[in-house]
């Protein structure tokens, strides 16, 4: 029997620890090393194995007390050996993830599980990669539903390629994947792209297109060029996932516009185009814009409505016939005359002049250059552009260098669009079957604790409804706690990096088990905890860098 499959251990229950329908504990022999999240077997009732996830490990000794200890070390002397040999052994301590019920019946059929507890003195070892597919439930995912996700590497070696099920990612099923971590350590970038170029190459990337937002950066300006550092083992985790470590193929960059008519971007790719706002692009959308500013009484969403009615009815004789720019906006009838602020409707003069003061700033005074009185002919719509999009082609918005509310109007105009898309699309529209959105820093557009806005609203109807339409997001932050609940709540796989105490104490973390709630502080650079929605239990695994051009 290979050193894989030789026994590591027994299970043992005692009064006061017992084994249970959903846990069992059992001794480690001396020569064994095991961590927590390896996935063990134990051997039970009718010949069937129980798989479980190791989420602690405790050193026992026969010993009373520490102070036992200490004296029989002659109190305390470290220069001498003890006056009393301690018979200890380590126990771990393992959450049941699966019963294989032993075998087949008579038609083939597996049979049911055993869940009752696990008897003391049953035989432990690692599980193989199959066994790691069954406690997991990745062996009932159809073959043509598995997405490459990373590689699970246990502490003897044992290495087992982790896949989640397309349904529960792109859809039908369920959807939607949310990436938490501290930032630099979590790699949550980094495994968002390889997540993304995994789905393009094994769920029919031609039937689907990616709309990618770049915060930080030049860092996804690049995706389209090959690598310059990865390495041979890193090549070689991309071939053992089954993937072809390759660049992102056919990439658009949209960049947005500087004050001084230039792209306004870290770096300038190659098949880039600029995109602008003029006034005629937002009349549908100033709702989007003031997201973030307070309205308790919503006299700002009442005066939004009446100009957005104004400027889409605009006849030759209608208050709004003169307005043709943000300045004519701003600075003429109706919202303004001889430089003092009007009312409209049913909004006060007052409630009028604050509005102007908030969209002077976003538009003309705190704006990068983004919002112009009069897109030329080489700057572009953004929604228009995401109009057109198609499958098998992935879309980079840059929105590094914009100020806080121009990237929320972005992020903000680009989901409203692709959902109207889908939501109201008819047969003359020849759409991609799925667009995957990614956006890091979430926080910053669905903050949790903060009263509905347009944004947040916008940003809930993709989250609860996208997966029935096709429309998949993809997201990243520090602290999942800052994020709306019901956005992280309805992502059906979770990842995980590095995190705080303080933060994993937080009650969106209660999904995972307490013990392995300490463990994801200690996770190292390139580590992430997966948990899915046809995962048993979550699990530690390990990913390829990027195959596409780093700085």
């Amino acid at each position: 029997m290979s050193d894989k499959n030789n026994v590591i251990g027994r299970t043992s229950a005692t009064d006061r620890e017992p084994n249970t329908s959903d846990k069992f504990n059992f001794w480690i022999t001396a020569d064994v090393i095991v961590n927590p999240f390896d996935i063990v077997q134990a051997d039970h009732l009718n010949g069937s194995k129980t798989y479980g996830l190791v989420t602690t490990l405790e050193h026992r000794t026969d010993a009373a007390s520490h102070l036992a200890n200490y004296v029989s070390n002659n109190f305390g002397s470290v220069a001498e050996e003890p006056n009393t040999p301690r018979v200890g052994t380590t126990l771990a301590r393992a959450n049941v993830m699966m019963n294989d019920g032993g075998g087949t019946n008579i038609d083939g059929t597996p049979k049911d599980g055993i869940y009752m507890p696990v008897e003391n003195e049953q035989v432990v070892r690692f599980a193989e990669e199959a066994g790691i597919h069954a406690a997991l439930g990745i062996d009932t995912m159809r073959p043509e539903n598995r997405i490459p996700a990373g590689l699970i590497k246990m502490s003897n070696q044992v290495e087992a390629v982790v896949y989640l099920d397309k349904s529960y990612v792109i859809g039908p099923e369920s959807a939607h994947v949310n990436i938490s971590g501290i930032s630099g350590l979590a790699t949550k970038t980094s495994y968002a792209m390889f997540l993304l170029q995994s789905i393009l190459q094994k769920a029919d990337g031609d039937d689907i297109a990616v709309i990618i937002l770049n915060v930080k950066h030049g860092d996804l300006l690049k995706i389209d060029e090959p690598p310059t550092r990865l390495d041979e083992q890193q090549k070689a985790l991309w071939v053992k996932l089954g993937l072809e470590p390759r660049p992102f193929d056919n990439v658009h960059y949209l960049l947005p516009r500087a004050k001084n008519g230039e792209p306004n971007s870290h770096y300038r790719p190659r098949n880039f185009k600029t995109y602008a706002y003029q006034l005629s692009d937002c009349v549908e959308k100033l709702d989007l814009l003031f997201s973030s500013v307070p309205d308790p009484t919503d006299t700002i969403d009442s005066l939004v409505g009446e100009i957005a009615n104004g400027l889409m009815n605009k006849t030759a004789k209608s208050p709004f016939a003169k307005v043709q720019d943000w300045n004519s906006l701003l600075n003429d009838e109706p919202l303004a005359k001889e430089g003092k602020s009007q009312g409209i409707g049913d909004v006060k003069s007052s409630s009028v002049g604050k509005f102007r003061r908030h969209l002077r700033r976003m538009v003309q005074t705190r704006t990068t250059g983004i919002f112009t009185n009069q897109r030329t002919r080489n700057e572009q719509e953004l929604s228009h552009e995401i109009r057109g999009i198609e499958g098998g082609h992935t879309y980079v918005v840059d929105i590094a260098k914009l100020q806080e509310h121009e990237q929320a109007f972005v992020f903000g105009d680009i989901i409203r669009t692709v959902y109207e898309m889908f939501a109201e699309s008819d047969e003359t529209l020849d759409l991609p079957k799925k667009v995957l959105i990614f956006v890091d820093e979430l926080n910053k557009y669905a903050p949790a604790g903060t009263k509905d806005s347009p944004l947040i609203e916008q940003i809930l109807d993709i989250s609860e409804r996208g997966r029935s339409l096709g429309v998949v997001l993809l997201s990243a932050q520090q602290f999942m706690s800052a994020v709306h609940p019901r956005v992280t709540g309805n992502a059906a796989t979770k990842i995980i990096g590095r995190s705080t105490s303080s933060e994993i104490m937080q009650p969106d973390y209660r999904f995972l088990d307490q013990d392995l709630k300490l463990s994801t502080t200690r996770l190292s650079k390139g580590e992430l905890l997966i948990q899915h929605a046809v995962y048993r239990q979550p699990v530690k695994i390990i990913f390829p860098k990027p195959a596409y051009k780093q700085d």
